[in-house]
């Protein structure tokens, strides 16, 4: 995973609630055994939908999803944040997240950013009226910021540090192997070891 201390540019406005990984990734594009290759496939049912935002040219380059309560309900679908990692999204920015999703989100790099629903309406409002305006979402200082305005977000101290180092669990176990051997070397003979 790569480190992320910042993500800055043009935002998506995605004005719903209780988002489901089953709609972010229908399940049809789950049969793949890499984990590749999803982008393409991130709301393709709510893509049929005459307007439905993904399919507005004025977002095709954003790097930043704004949308509403609950983002990432349902299933545990890993598929549905690296899609939209794939897609192009760095952060996504909503009033509230679904926990398995922000877990998946920990173990990728993609931002989840809970913040003021107000901000959100507020974030989503600049979109519509001026598509090509950057906004910075800073890990360090929990704080996202447009031109004209700024709003802290909650992510704690450990997730910021995990994503700021680029650490997921596989990584974080392997700082630990020396001490995982040790222990595992003092278990009795009958017991199943841990080998490198």
């Amino acid at each position: 995973m790569e480190p992320v201390a910042e993500v800055r540019g043009r935002m998506m406005p995605l004005a719903r609630d209780d988002v489901d990984t089953d709609q972010i990734m229908p399940k049809q594009f789950l049969t793949r055994v890499e984990r590749v290759g999803y982008g393409e496939f991130v709301f393709h049912n709510w893509r049929r939908e005459p307007g439905f935002v993904f399919n507005d040219q004025r977002f095709a380059k954003a790097r930043i999803l704004v949308t509403g309560r609950n983002f990432g309900s349902g299933s545990s679908r890993e598929h549905a944040v690296w899609g939209l990692q794939q897609y192009g999204f760095g952060a996504v920015i909503a009033p509230s997240f679904s926990d398995i999703f922000v877990g998946n989100c920990m173990q990728t790099g993609l931002v989840p950013v809970a913040t003021a629903e107000s901000t959100c309406r507020e974030l989503q409002r600049l979109a519509e009226a001026a598509p090509d305006t950057e906004i910075a979402v800073n890990l360090r200082d929990a704080r996202i910021s447009w031109p004209g305005g700024e709003a802290e977000f909650e992510l704690d101290e450990r997730a910021r540090e995990v994503l700021s180092l680029g650490l997921d669990d596989v990584t974080l176990i392997l700082a630990e192997l020396d001490a995982i051997l040790a222990h595992e070397s003092r278990h009795p003979a009958w017991m199943p070891e841990v080998t490198r």
